[in-house]
């Protein structure tokens, strides 16, 4: 009777005790079979390693544990991507072969800066991909097969890195800015098919379509539509093949992804989501990009259908002003004593008041280190500018300096409305009267103007009155050009050709040569030119005015074996580096990097190398501007004369009027000099009308690099001047051939001693 009551106390608490027993019987039932699953010896090992100190060395006698052949779990590099942290926006561009190099490269100028994943694509294979883009290629230009690819691309690559996908064709601006804040306020999560809303034509809903040819369009896709598109995309392709002819021909790619996002999601083209609108604007032959100022325009996420790379940048700066219109009142109207507040604390920085730079921002100006370094001002006014570039003191202001200066004006005018709107002054510009700039290269261009401006007040009372403006045009974000990878290693083909007149200075080059080149065994083949004039032609057999250097050549070849050198002959009574390099050109790979001498050329490593690292096949050309020495005669007063050709400003110059030595690969010759010959005529020579520089400046793409070479000297010779050459190139060689005797100031010693001298002997004959 006693036991009842306790059993009746502790009926309640069975269940508990129960399954706690249960569960401590399961544990140990199930331990042995967990046992494999928890760290092994391995693991143990690799963590008492770890924290282990570096400086205790392990023994011999210590026996090594067995290696367990476990996995070991794999981290993430970043801890973004083992949070599932991803970026916001993937933009896909479809493009084609014509575009690629042109409107393509535009847009990806003005829009990559903002995106982090820019990618192009197109139907065609074998392009070739401008610098610094991404460009995947389909290999099916067939308009919908090429966007369903571009979709399932992206999906296949990018679906775990980005929440967002935006296609875009490549003749359409995209503000890069608010189409990335779109995105910011707009959740992931949702099924977002956003773009121009245009209806179906026989169903009901809408896709989204931008443009008015079946290549022009914009669409942005959430990632919660890509995975369920990418599904259905082959069901939607499948369609495709069984509708009629009519109704593949009219079907666009922007529809027909239109109908697959209706048919396997239910879902239709919007042109607002979550309060966000997407605004586009039809451009339009008649559309000033500089002037437009509609609503429409300024509210536009988009621009299309734009046809020229300069119309894409045009828009591109005028969206800029007017984000800096947005931009600037908000500042003034948070602290309108900003700038003043950083003048009043700069004499508390390291150089006070005076490295207050202006514009606040902008790098200070630069400090010249001697008179050598100072930066000149260049004069203009409205039509003419006083500084040219062929040296002239007035030219007519043309092309982009007339821009510019126009533009200053412009901005100058509009400058001082802003300034003085407050107290109800209007300026109109009436004339400029004295206008001043120069390129800072730690800055940008520098503009002082002193402009004619008529006033008017409040009281609408016009004056005429001076105001002096001063503007700077900052450079923008340097920008990176990626070029070819070139090494110094590459054979270069040395080119010399000799005439009559160059024989006495052939075994002084030769002898140069072989020290610089063959007894370092440097990777170069030189290749003389024997250049005869048809009289010394027709004499070969009796008497060959070339025996000499020839045999040279054989003894140079003897005491180098695995050196060759050889000769070509040819006749001519004007040579001309045309005619001598359409014979060079045919006798040498299509790869070969030739390098143009002269015989008084004296050679260096230094300059070989910068010979095949400045030029680039398909890319530059290299003319380099010797160092021609000055008549030794002239120069010096004594006997002997130096053996080489010494530096220094009294011994030389640089000849900016030759063009004597040349580098390039042969490739380009070969294709420039038939570019040169499809815009002459038929029958027309043009060997004695151009030089090699002149034919890759003005007939070639590529990018003519002329610069000063300190490491080649060319040895004094008097020049010789064919008058059957053309006007231009003979009267180069007169310049080149006057300037080359000695420096002015030598010069006029001189000719002041020989005065002296014939004074002197004419005051001897007065007095005998």
């Amino acid at each position: 009777m006693r036991r009842q009551p306790s059993m009746l106390y502790l009926r309640p608490f069975m269940p508990l005790i129960v399954g706690l027993s249960l569960g401590f019987t399961l544990c140990l039932v199930c331990l042995p079979l967990l046992e494999e699953g928890c760290t092994s010896e391995g693991s143990v090992d690799q963590v008492a390693r770890l924290r282990k100190p570096n400086s205790v060395q392990e023994t011999q006698d210590n026996p090594k544990p067995a290696k367990s052949g476990g996995k070991q779990p794999f981290r993430a590099r970043y801890i973004s991507t083992e949070l599932g942290i991803r970026e916001k926006l993937v933009v896909g561009v479809i493009t084609s072969r014509e575009t690629l190099d042109t409107v393509a490269v535009a847009l990806n100028k003005t829009l990559a800066h903002y995106i982090h994943k820019l990618l192009y694509f197109t139907g065609t294979r074998n392009v070739k991909a401008p610098g610094g883009m991404y460009v995947v290629t389909h290999g099916d230009d067939r308009p919908v097969w090429e966007i369903a690819q571009t979709i399932r691309y992206i999906n296949d690559h990018f679906h775990k890195d980005y929440d967002w996908t935006y296609l875009v064709t490549d003749n359409t601006y995209v503000q890069g800015e608010r189409v990335t804040d779109i995105f910011d306020h707009i959740s992931m999560n949702r099924d977002v098919y956003m773009g121009k809303r245009v209806p179906f034509r026989d169903m009901d809903g809408y896709y989204c379509k931008v443009g008015i040819t079946e290549k022009d369009g914009t669409q942005a896709f959430s990632q919660a539509c890509i995975l369920p598109l990418c599904r259905g995309e082959d069901v939607c392709l499948f369609v495709c093949l069984f509708v009629t002819m009519e109704t593949i021909l009219d079907l666009q790619p922007d529809e027909w992804l239109g109908r697959c996002l209706h048919d396997v999601m239910g879902i239709s083209c919007v042109g607002e989501a979550e309060g966000v609108d997407y605004h586009t604007y039809e451009f339009s032959s008649t559309t000033d990009p500089d002037n437009e100022d509609s609503q429409e325009f300024q509210k536009a996420h988009t621009v299309h259908p734009v046809v020229e790379p300069t119309d894409l940048y045009r828009l591109h700066r005028r969206f800029a002003h007017i984000e800096l219109d947005l931009l600037y009142p908000p500042i003034q109207t948070l602290n309108p004593c900003f700038p003043a507040q950083i003048k009043n604390l700069s004499h508390k920085t390291p150089e006070g008041e005076a490295g207050l730079t202006w514009p606040i921002g902008i790098n200070p100006p630069f400090k010249p280190q001697s008179r050598f370094d100072v930066l000149s001002w260049d004069y203009f006014t409205e039509t003419h500018l006083y500084t040219c570039p062929d040296g002239a003191p007035k030219c007519e202001l043309q092309g982009v300096d007339r821009q510019d200066v126009d533009d200053i004006i412009t901005t100058s005018v509009q400058r001082l409305n802003d300034k003085y709107q407050k107290q109800g002054l209007t300026f109109e510009h009436v004339r400029l009267l004295n206008g001043y700039r120069r390129f800072d290269p730690t800055r940008g261009m520098e503009y002082e103007l002193d402009l004619l401006v008529g006033e008017t007040g409040p009281d609408n009372i016009r004056d005429v009155v001076t105001k002096r403006v001063k503007l700077l045009r900052p450079l923008s974000q340097v920008e990176i050009i990626p070029m070819p990878y070139v090494t110094e290693t590459t054979r270069l083909y040395v080119i010399l050709p000799v005439t009559v007149h160059d024989r006495e200075q052939v075994a002084k080059f030769l002898d140069s040569y072989a020290q610089v080149v063959l007894d370092i065994h440097e990777n170069s083949a030189l290749t003389v030119v024997f250049i005869y004039d048809p009289l010394d032609a027709q004499n070969i057999q009796e008497e060959d005015v070339f025996g000499m250097l020839k045999s040279m050549i054989t003894y140079y070849e003897r005491k180098y074996p695995n050196a060759k050198i050889p000769w070509i002959s040819i006749k001519t009574d004007v040579p001309t580096q045309l005619k001598i390099m359409d014979i060079i050109s045919k006798k040498h790979p299509v790869d070969a990097l030739f390098l143009l001498v002269t015989v008084t050329d004296e050679l260096t490593i230094e300059f070989l190398n910068r010979c095949r690292m400045n030029t680039i096949a398909g890319w530059q050309a290299f003319f380099p501007i010797h160092f021609a020495q000055y008549s030794p005669e002239l120069i010096y007063d004594t006997k002997p004369y130096p053996a080489t050709v010494e530096f220094g400003k009294e011994f030389g110059h640089f000849d900016v009027h030759a063009f004597d030595e040349a580098c390039f690969y042969n490739s380009d010759y070969m294709s420039t000099r038939t570019e040169l010959q499809k815009q002459r005529k038929e029958n027309e020579d043009v060997s004695e009308t151009y030089n090699l520089y002149e034919m890759f400046l003005k007939h070639s793409n590529l990018h003519v690099f002329r610069a000063v070479e300190p490491d080649l000297r060319q040895r004094y010779m008097p020049r010789t001047c064919n008058p059957h050459l053309s006007e231009d190139l003979y009267h180069s060689c007169l310049v080149s051939q006057a300037e080359g005797l000695a420096s002015k100031e030598q010069l006029a010693k001189l000719i002041f001693e020989h005065d002296n001298e014939i004074k002197s002997q004419a005051e001897n004959v007065v007095k005998s």
